[in-house]
């Protein structure tokens, strides 16, 4: 019986370790896809920007960019716009679970 619990245990905490190196790195990708006649093919859609968020605070984005009308390179910022809502969502999103799984694993829980 002991045997079980301890299995049931060992069990819990291999997920919970396993989701918190899951959770250790976040990456966001946004892509985009051209609607033809046809409607769109979401398997041919092409990343436009990336950000990836270490839990320990390191990070690193690429953005999308254009030339201008001058040819100076600047930010699109529509497409920047839409990337960074679904970092914020995914940010949140991560913050929410690491406090049900750190909720867990505190005393009388």
């Amino acid at each position: 019986m002991a045997s079980e619990l301890e299995n049931a245990i060992k069990s819990a905490a291999e997920k919970v370790a396993q989701y918190i190196g899951d959770a250790a790195t976040l990456t966001v990708e946004t892509r985009y896809v051209e609607i033809g006649a046809d409607g769109a093919n979401f398997d041919a859609a092409k990343p436009i920007a990336r950000s990836i968020i270490k839990l320990d605070g390191d990070s690193s984005t690429v953005i999308p960019m254009r030339k201008g009308t001058k040819g100076q390179t600047e930010v699109d910022t529509a497409l920047y716009e839409v990337h960074q809502n679904n970092v914020n969502t995914a940010i949140e999103y991560r913050a929410k679970i690491l406090n049900a799984v750190l909720g867990m694993l505190k005393p009388g829980a």
